[in-house]
């Protein structure tokens, strides 16, 4: 699980002779304010209070690769890399519940590789998510994997169709995925593929 820091600065003026103020005295005995602080322009004290926010490690494989697209979807949770989810296949199913065909998911195959977008996810923006992917209709579920990394293995999750594989999905859906897998840096290859499927 990762961490944010939410750093809000709280800064407070204090006059001359106020409480907490440090006194220093010039040449004639009377107090002045704030040695090198005070000529350097500051008249108070900043400070600063922590706050850690635990962030989940989600793994997008189709449309939220799209960082653009996630940056709506999900406002407080940034990007934080890519990665490759060995042992599985992009695929579609659950053609029953699609408007425009089938929908995207992933199933189990040793020799296969679906490349991911990671970003990690703020608690405000998961309720947010799980409503845009259908968790509460039981469209889609969650479920937990292991991405590859230039870092190593690193936990995350994704959404799974809770449906069967197997039917078409629309050119127009087929071509958003291409598009987003390409704004999220994938190989070439890994495009023309998405590209290429039929539909």
């Amino acid at each position: 699980m990762q961490y944010v820091r939410h750093c809000p600065a709280l800064f407070k003026l204090l006059r001359p002779g106020s409480p907490g103020r440090s006194p220093h005295r010039g040449p004639n005995g009377r107090r002045t304010g704030g040695g090198r602080a005070a000529s350097m322009g500051f008249t108070g004290h900043a400070r600063t209070s922590r706050t850690l926010v635990p962030m989940s490690l989600y793994a997008a494989y189709a449309g939220n690769l799209d960082a653009r697209l996630m940056s709506r979807r999900a406002p407080h949770s940034p990007l934080r890399g890519t990665g490759w989810l060995n042992g599985w296949r992009l695929t579609f199913g659950g053609e029953q519940m699609g408007w425009e065909g089938a929908l995207v998911t992933l199933v189990e195959a040793p020799r296969s590789q679906v490349f991911v977008a990671l970003y990690d996810i703020a608690p405000m923006d998961e309720d947010s998510m799980d409503r845009w992917e259908g968790v509460g209709l039981d469209i889609y579920r969650r479920m937990r994997v292991r991405v590859d990394t230039l870092d190593g293995k690193e936990p995350a999750w994704l959404y799974v169709l809770n449906g069967y594989e197997g039917g078409l999905p629309s050119a127009r859906y087929l071509g958003e995925l291409a598009e987003a897998a390409e704004s999220a840096g994938a190989p070439h290859d890994y495009v023309m593929e998405l590209r290429k499927r039929a539909c």
